[in-house]
């Protein structure tokens, strides 16, 4: 089945060797997104739920290049250097995705690049 390389500049554009997302069929896997700011790609300003929230437009985003939402996102993953935010990542999450919820999973780092606090990465299942 053939790949197809998603871009967007609505979100940060890749800091290593990866594409942004990559497209199989009907099954889109979006890359892990950081809170850089598409524009600058400097590290969003504010605390983390302001890094949470970047790291979600960044996502969605991506999605939307893809031709979906994070309505379509069925597997999420959560990084954090911090895992006493996770509390803060459930209450920012609750405001982009609705029941039901994509499978997910949260996961306590050691580090992130630049420092970031917080990555995501998901597969989305798009309409055939």
């Amino acid at each position: 089945m053939a790949r197809e390389i998603i871009t967007t500049d609505q979100a940060p554009q890749a800091i290593g060797t990866y594409s942004q997302a990559v497209k199989v069929g009907t099954t889109v896997y979006l890359s892990g997104q950081i809170p850089l700011v598409p524009e600058t790609m400097a590290m969003v300003e504010g605390d983390i739920e302001a890094r949470i929230r970047r790291v979600f437009d960044n996502l969605s985003a991506v999605a939307r290049a893809a031709g979906g939402s994070l309505a379509d996102v069925v597997k999420l993953n959560i990084f954090l250097t911090d895992l006493a935010n996770f509390t803060t990542v459930n209450t920012v999450m609750a405001e982009y995705f609705t029941q039901p919820y994509p499978a997910r999973a949260a996961i306590g780092v050691a580090s992130l690049p630049r420092d970031a606090g917080v990555e995501m990465d998901a597969v989305m299942e798009l309409d055939g």
